[in-house]
């Protein structure tokens, strides 16, 4: 059996405050740091023993496989850091609090922003000093790949081509790959796995800090898939993410 672990990085200060990040580098909450901690207290006593691991480029998903890794005692595995598992770029909206644009915009629109599948936020301008061409962590990159904003489509379409190429082969060597990231990053991963229609992924809401684990056979063909925890508290979660962006 091979198990992989998604696991969307602990509540951000962003989060808390109810801001679009995106791209923007932000750090956990009190919240995010607590979360990140039970996650890697429960993996540990469900027994898994990862070797390797893959996270963004972004601190908050960095610092909650970390806090997550700790709790394991497994913070001198291997760990792979990919621009490609970035949460979705927000555009102009990174920043800026969901529910205030609901208002000004309506929810609907909002919803289409966050939710729909191939509906980008509009784009930063090339000079605005929030575009990611400015950040050095990135330098390296194709500026076609460097985005000043993003659909889910656009984010699974980077997405992809790193799980076919990089993450599949580590899965079948190692057994048991961790990978902490991003809401829609990791919807992006899970379309693709359950082979989600552009319509069903929209309600599909990943809450913060909880594993995801999804078991395959030999041939990664996938057997089975399930969240660790109380169901009642994730539906709470689930319920929490998806009404993040509606007006008060």
């Amino acid at each position: 059996m091979n198990r992989l672990v998604l696991l969307r990085h602990g509540e951000s200060e962003w989060n808390k405050e109810n801001r679009f990040t995106g791209w923007t580098d932000v750090d956990l909450s009190e919240r995010g740091i607590r979360e990140a901690t039970e996650a890697g207290k429960t993996l540990k006593k469900e027994g898994f023993q990862f070797k390797i691991a893959y996270t963004s480029y972004l601190t908050r998903a960095i610092r909650t496989l970390w806090l997550t890794l700790e709790q394991m005692d497994l913070l001198w595995i291997p760990v792979y850091k990919s621009w490609r598992l970035n949460e979705k770029h927000y555009g102009t909206l990174q920043g800026l609090n969901k529910s205030e644009m609901a208002e000004k915009y309506g929810d609907a629109q909002v919803h289409i922003w966050r939710r729909s599948y191939d509906v980008p936020p509009p784009a930063l301008p090339n000079d605005d000093p929030r575009h990611p061409r400015f950040d050095p962590r990135y330098k390296n990159l194709d500026p076609a790949d460097i985005p000043a904003t993003e659909s889910l489509k656009e984010t699974v379409a980077r997405i992809v081509p790193y799980w076919q190429n990089e993450m599949a082969g580590n899965l079948k060597k190692y057994k048991e790959v961790l990978v902490a990231a991003h809401g829609n990053s990791l919807r992006g991963i899970v379309k693709y796995l359950k082979n989600i229609s552009d319509e069903e992924i929209v309600g599909l809401n990943l809450p913060t800090g909880i594993p995801y684990v999804f078991e395959f056979d030999d041939d990664l063909n996938l057997q089975k898939d399930y969240f660790l925890g109380d169901p009642e508290v994730i539906r709470k979660l689930m319920e929490e993410v998806a009404n993040q962006a509606k007006r008060k």
